[in-house]
C-alpha cells in the first residue's frame, strides 16, 4: 500500500456545490428507508432465532422418572445369592453397586477396612425331658419349600447361629424369660425362679437379642435360646405362612449379632485404619459389650417342643403365646438343655462404596445419602430394598445432569458393609473422617430397610420436620394414587408420627449420636419386625408378593429421599427449621420434672436454656425469610457471605447438643439429647446421661447419686445454651 502524498494532504479541498432542494428530500427519504429496513431486518433476525431454553423443573423431571423396573431389577441382582460380610458373595456385591454408580459417571470408589466380624464353625441343641426317655436333637436349619426359586441358593447360608456368642458347651434346665427384659429377670426372681447357672429361653418381641443375652447374663444364665414366638411372627392360628402369606414358616429363625457395641471390636473409639492401634482379639472378645455366654437362635417349631418340655409354674397371661399352642410355664426345667457353641471370631475385611456428585457452588458441603448392603441371608429387604432405592434414584441424578443439572452442594452416596455386626462400616468411616465431617457435613440421609409394606414412617432429627412434610406433599403415595404421601401419613397419625434417631438400629447412629449431624431415616411398613426379618425367607419372592407387588413403594421411599437431597443440596438457604426442637425439648423436660419429683434435683437450668433456644430459632426464622426476600428480588446474590454464615450457623446447631465426654456409662454416644436406651439398644432415649443417672440414682438412692443427676441436668442445659449461641449467631 503506497503512502499518501503530504502536499495532496495539506491542499484545500474544492467548493462543495449547493444541492437542490427536491434532491435534499430525496436524500432525507432514503435514509428513512435504510433505518427503517436495518430494524425490519433485526427484528426478522431475533424472530428467526430458537429461544433460549427455559432452566427445567428439575424436581418435577426427577420425580417424573421412578421407574419400578429398575428398582425391581437391581433388588433381583443384589439378592441372588446370600451375602454376609467378610464373605466373598458380598465382596460381588460390593462391585454390584460399584459398576452400577460408576456406570452413571459419578466417580466411584472402595474404602476397605480390616475389622473383627464372626462367623459359626460348630452349634448343636438338643432336649432332654425327664419321663420321655427320648434326646431330642434338634436340626437348627430353616427349611425351603416345594419348587423355591432360591433353594440350591439357600445351600450356601451360613447356618443359623449369633455373631460373637461365646464359644461353649452347656448343659443346664431351661427357665422361660418371656422376653428377656430387666423386669422379666426381675419377675422370675419374684416368683423365686433362679436363672443361676440355667439355660434362658425367651423370645423376640420387645428387645434384640444382644440385650437378651446381656440381661440373661447378667442374671446369672450359664447361656441363653431366643426363638421367634408365632404370636408376633406367625400369623392367626389358621393362616398360612410364607410362600402361601408373608408369615414367618415354623422353621425360621431370626439370626443377628450379640454385640452391644458400635464398630470394630479391636478398635474401640477409634478408626481400623491401615496400620492403627488395636486391641488384641482376645481382650475384644471378653469385653462387658460382649454377650461372654454361649447362645443360639431357634426356630418356632422348635421352640414349641421346648415350651411343652418345660415345668414349674405356669407363666403369666402377658408371657403366654398364641392360641392353640402349648401353655407356657416358667421352669426351671425338667427340661433340660445341651447346647454347644463354637465360633470363629476372625479379622476381615469389609468395603464401604461411594460416589461422589461435586457441588457447583459449594463443593465443600456434603449431603451425604446412605444405606447398608451386606445381609445375613438374602436380604431382600433388610437391607437392599435399600440398596435397589438407592440405585434408582442415582439413576435418575444421572438423568438429570444430562439435562444440565448440577447440584449446589456435593453429594456422596454410600453403601455401607459389615452394617449387621455393629454398625461398622459406617462407623469406622465417620470415626475415620469425624473432623471432616463436623465441618463440612450438611446432613445424612438414611434408608436401611426401604420397604417391608404399606404405611410410612420416618425418623428425624427435628429441623427436619418441616422440610420432610413438604417433600411428602409432592410424592405420590404408592398405594393409592389419588392422593400423596403426605395425606396417607396424616390420616395414620395427627400430628403426622416421627420417630427420633437416637436408637443404635442402623448406620445414622454414627452420624447422630457420635458427631451430631441433622439425619434422617424413612421406611415404608412396620419396621424391623416384619415377619421374614433376619431369616432365610426374605427374599425377592417374598418382597414381590407381599412386601412390595409392583415395586412402586420402592420408588416412593426412592423419590423421598431424592427430593430431600435435592432440596439440601440446591437450597441457596438450608431449609432447617429448629422451632420444633425447642417445642420437643419443652415436653422431654416436664417428663424428667415428673422423674425426679420429691428429690433436691431442679429442671430450671434446662427450662431457661430451652427457653433461649426458642428466641433463637424464632430470630434465625426471622432472618431466613429476609433474606429469602433479598435473594428473589435480587438485592442479594445467592454466593453472598451473608447466606454461607446463616447456613454454617444452621448446619452447626446440631453439633452443639454432642459433648466429648459423651453419654454417662456409654461415652461413645455424644449426643445428650438423642441416644440409645442402656436397657434396650433399639429404644431411643430421650437426655439419655440424664435417664442413665436417674436410673443408678433410684438402685442406689444416696444424696451423691442424686446430685449426680443434677448435675447431668446442667451438662444438658449448657449444651442446650450452647446450639443457641451458634444459631443466633452472637458471643457473650
Amino acid at each position: 500500500m503506497s503512502r499518501p502524498d503530504t502536499a495532496s494532504l495539506l491542499a484545500p479541498s474544492p467548493p462543495l456545490a449547493k444541492p437542490h432542494p427536491r434532491g435534499r428530500f430525496l436524500c432525507l427519504l432514503s435514509s428513512m428507508l435504510a433505518v427503517l429496513g436495518a430494524s425490519l431486518a433485526v427484528l426478522l433476525f431475533f424472530a428467526l432465532q430458537p429461544a433460549p431454553n427455559p432452566v427445567p423443573n428439575y424436581e418435577a423431571l426427577f420425580l417424573s422418572l421412578g421407574s419400578n423396573d429398575t428398582a425391581a431389577s437391581h433388588l433381583r441382582a443384589l439378592t441372588l445369592h446370600p451375602h454376609v460380610a467378610g464373605t466373598k458373595a458380598n465382596a460381588l456385591t460390593a462391585r454390584y453397586v460399584l459398576d452400577a454408580l460408576s456406570a452413571l459417571s459419578f466417580p466411584a470408589h472402595i474404602t476397605p477396612y480390616s475389622v473383627l466380624l464372626s462367623y459359626p464353625v460348630h452349634r448343636s441343641l438338643s432336649l432332654l425331658a425327664p419321663g420321655r426317655g427320648v434326646v431330642t436333637s434338634f436340626s437348627l436349619k430353616q427349611e425351603t419349600y416345594p419348587n423355591d426359586p432360591y433353594a440350591a441358593a439357600a445351600a450356601d447360608t451360613i447356618p443359623t447361629f449369633y455373631a460373637y456368642a461365646a464359644s461353649g458347651s452347656v448343659s443346664a434346665e431351661a427357665v422361660y424369660a418371656n422376653y428377656g427384659r430387666e423386669e422379666d429377670f426381675a419377675y422370675l426372681a419374684s416368683r423365686g425362679v433362679d436363672v443361676a447357672g440355667k439355660v434362658t429361653f425367651a423370645r423376640y418381641g420387645r428387645i434384640h437379642c444382644e440385650d437378651i443375652a446381656h440381661n440373661a447374663r447378667a442374671a446369672g444364665a450359664a447361656a441363653a435360646v431366643v426363638y421367634t414366638d408365632p404370636l408376633e411372627y406367625g400369623g392367626a392360628p389358621d393362616e398360612r405362612w410364607f410362600p402361601d402369606s408373608r408369615w414367618l414358616p415354623p422353621s425360621g429363625v431370626q439370626v443377628g449379632s450379640l454385640f452391644r457395641g458400635v464398630g470394630d471390636p479391636t478398635t474401640p473409639m477409634w478408626a481400623s485404619s491401615e496400620g492403627c492401634e488395636r486391641v488384641s482379639v482376645e481382650e475384644a472378645m471378653n469385653t462387658d459389650d460382649m454377650p461372654l455366654i454361649p447362645a443360639l437362635p431357634v426356630s418356632a417349631q422348635d421352640a414349641m417342643e421346648i415350651h411343652r418340655a418345660l415345668g414349674g409354674a405356669v407363666a403369666p397371661a402377658d408371657w403366654q403365646g398364641r392360641e392353640g399352642g402349648p401353655v407356657y410355664r416358667l421352669g426351671p426345667g425338667p427340661a433340660v438343655l445341651n447346647l454347644t457353641y463354637l465360633g470363629n471370631d476372625t479379622m476381615a475385611t469389609i468395603e464401604n462404596v461411594f460416589a461422589i456428585i461435586e457441588g457447583a457452588e459449594e463443593p465443600d458441603r456434603y449431603v451425604i445419602l446412605g444405606n447398608h448392603r451386606d445381609a445375613w441371608t438374602f436380604g431382600a429387604s433388610d437391607p437392599n430394598s435399600g440398596t435397589a432405592a438407592m440405585i434408582e434414584l442415582a439413576q435418575r441424578f444421572s438423568m438429570l445432569q444430562k439435562q444440565g443439572w448440577r447440584p449446589r452442594r456435593t453429594i456422596i452416596f454410600c453403601s455401607w458393609d459389615a452394617e449387621e455386626y455393629g454398625l461398622t462400616g459406617s462407623t469406622e468411616w465417620v470415626e475415620e473422617n469425624r473432623e471432616m465431617l463436623y465441618s463440612r457435613a450438611v446432613a445424612y440421609l438414611n434408608i436401611d430397610v426401604s420397604v417391608v409394606g404399606p404405611g410410612f414412617l420416618p425418623s428425624t432429627t427435628p429441623q427436619l420436620d418441616e422440610l420432610l412434610q413438604q417433600v411428602t406433599k409432592v410424592v405420590q403415595d404408592p398405594d393409592n394414587s389419588s392422593q400423596t404421601v403426605y395425606d396417607s401419613w396424616i390420616k395414620s397419625s395427627i400430628p403426622p408420627r416421627v420417630l427420633r434417631l437416637g436408637d443404635g438400629g442402623s448406620d445414622y447412629s454414627a452420624f447422630v449420636q457420635h458427631v451430631g449431624i441433622p439425619s434422617m431415616n424413612i421406611i415404608f411398613g412396620e419396621g424391623p419386625g416384619y415377619p421374614v426379618y433376619h431369616s432365610l425367607y426374605d427374599d425377592y419372592v417374598w418382597m414381590a408378593k407381599f412386601g412390595d407387588p409392583g415395586f412402586r413403594r420402592h420408588v416412593a421411599a426412592a423419590s423421598i429421599w431424592g427430593m430431600m437431597a435435592l432440596r439440601l443440596a440446591n437450597e441457596e438457604i438450608l431449609p432447617f427449621n429448629y422451632m420444633s426442637y425447642a417445642i420437643e425439648l419443652e415436653e422431654y423436660t416436664k417428663t424428667v420434672e415428673n422423674e425426679v419429683k420429691g428429690t433436691t434435683v431442679t429442671c430450671s437450668p434446662l427450662y431457661n436454656s430451652i427457653r433461649t433456644l426458642r428466641a433463637a430459632a424464632t430470630k434465625v426464622n426471622n432472618e431466613q425469610k429476609e433474606l429469602q426476600k433479598q435473594l428473589l428480588s435480587k438485592q442479594l446474590n445467592k454466593d453472598s457471605l451473608k447466606i454461607r454464615q446463616l447456613n454454617d450457623r444452621l448446619m452447626q446447631t446440631e453439633r452443639a447438643f454432642t459433648s466429648r465426654e459423651g453419654i454417662f456409662k456409654q461415652e461413645w454416644f455424644k449426643h445428650l439429647v438423642y441416644g440409645p436406651s442402656d436397657q434396650n439398644d433399639w429404644d431411643t432415649a430421650i437426655y439419655p446421661g440424664i435417664a442413665n443417672a436417674i436410673a443408678s440414682a433410684r438402685s442406689s438412692n444416696t444424696s451423691e447419686s442424686w446430685k449426680f443427676v443434677q448435675h447431668e441436668v446442667y451438662r444438658v442445659a449448657r449444651a442446650v445454651t450452647q446450639a443457641s449461641a451458634i444459631l443466633s449467631g452472637r458471643l457473650t
